[in-house]
């Protein structure tokens, strides 16, 4: 560590997508750096080099020098913690800081004079300082701002995405007084290559995170307002864009389904702390129910495309192949293709479900849907929800052999001329 960089212990809390890049890179640079988290089996396999999510290979995790832990004593002796717990909404859509109220309680009772805590979870405006300060504050018998200090850092970590990794994204920062600030931007500056931005304040930092994900579930979501449009049109949709995108100043986006934990969540946190000042949000809101509605959408033009090529819906046999929330990462976290299974279920349909990235124990749990270990046998449908790597040649043999009459392609991974004459083809 160079002289330039601060002489700080780091303690990363919560060990997951975003947390474990976050503490691989500190400890590659501040030696000391611990990584907390309260899974047991998590910390077990980290400890034995294995990530389970595959965004940090082993070589990686062995030759870091993180400490991963799920022993609180671990923690003694930190005086700059990262919270990275993850920030779900509840069954009414309503934000859910159970999680960051729980580390927030468990950084408290290690908290020494001196010590920062930043917070990367995504939140409303105002979390970090009118409700995290507090729960600190009761925790260690210290003062806010004057014993220890906050900042906040908003996550950027897209699962998955090699090319945009912790270190190669911007990184944007703030702190409850100047001098947190140069702290923590010296902190992170450390470790991100890209460089950090400053932000003016924490609620200013707070809102730049939420935004980023309500503009891109609002762009989404006109997207598949217009598909809906234009298939009742005739018209297909990724036809459209193609021809609209040789616009220079078209913006990009594509229909699909809206999961994971970011973008279907955070919209929720920024509408709710809107009704909570008297703002009803109309725009937010209108695009969060489209995006919420294409699971049943999709498994209802599906059962019409099985009525069209002359099936009965009722004893119909489809495969939905692809359940984590996009293409080549195992995360399944709120993932809308159980909607499209509980849908169809719903007509009477067999559905088989299948997705060799997916934990099959995890996705039982979580949604109720009992996934195969292979495709067997012919179908009269097949929708293609996750384009995984291999699944799109898999989908493709079953097509020509043929063990199927209809494809849904839900993410326009076929080209129209690549499918059979006699296959039935439905894309949003």
């Amino acid at each position: 560590m160079t002289q330039e960089h601060p002489q700080r212990r780091i303690a990363v809390i919560g060990l997951g997508y975003v947390g474990l890049p976050v503490a691989v890179a500190f400890a590659e640079v501040f030696p000391g750096t611990v990584g907390f988290d309260i899974a047991k089996g998590r910390v077990a396999e980290l400890q034995q080099f294995h990530d389970r999510t595959g965004e940090v290979p082993t070589e990686r995790l062995q030759a870091c020098g993180l400490t991963v832990s799920d022993e609180l004593e671990a923690l003694r002796g930190c005086d700059f913690f990262v919270i990275t717990v993850p920030t779900p909404i509840d069954d009414d859509k309503r934000p859910d800081l159970g999680p960051v109220r729980s580390a927030t309680r468990t950084v408290a009772g290690f908290l020494k004079p001196g010590a920062v805590v930043v917070y990367e979870s995504t939140v409303y405006p105002g979390v970090t300082e009118d409700i995290c300060g507090p729960l600190l504050e009761a925790g260690s018998g210290l003062r806010c701002g004057v014993d220890f200090t906050l900042g906040y850092s908003p996550e950027r970590i897209n699962p998955g995405d090699r090319e945009h990794s912790f270190e190669r994204i911007t990184k944007v920062v703030s702190g409850q007084d100047d001098a947190t600030l140069d702290l923590v931007a010296r902190v992170y500056g450390a470790v991100v290559k890209a460089g950090v931005h400053r932000a003016p304040s924490i609620k200013v930092a707070e809102a730049a995170k939420v935004i980023e994900n309500t503009q891109r579930d609002l762009n989404i979501a006109l997207m598949n307002e217009l598909s809906i449009i234009f298939d009742r049109l005739g018209i297909d949709t990724l036809d459209v864009l193609a021809a609209a995108g040789t616009k220079w100043n078209f913006v990009k986006f594509t229909p699909g389904l809206v999961g994971g934990h970011c973008i279907g969540v955070d919209p929720y946190y920024l509408t709710a702390r809107a009704e909570q000042v008297g703002v009803h949000p109309q725009v937010i809101l209108a695009g969060r129910r489209i995006n919420d509605g294409m699971s049943e959408y999709v498994a209802q033009r599906t059962v019409k495309q099985l009525i069209r090529a002359g099936v009965h819906v009722a004893s119909a046999r489809v495969a939905v192949v692809g359940v984590t929330f996009k293409e080549n990462i195992h995360d399944t976290r709120n993932s809308r293709v159980p909607g499209i299974v509980h849908e169809l279920r719903s007509f009477g349909v067999d559905v088989v479900t299948f997705d060799p990235w997916a934990d099959a124990g995890e996705v039982a749990h979580e949604y109720g849907v009992t996934m195969s270990a292979a495709l067997e046998g012919s179908f009269d449908a097949v929708v293609l929800a996750v384009p995984h790597r291999g699944l799109v040649e898999h989908v493709r043999s079953l097509l020509a052999e043929p063990r199927a009459r209809v494809l849904v392609d839900v993410k326009g991974a076929f080209p129209r001329s690549d499918v059979p004459a006699h296959v039935t083809y439905w894309r949003l």
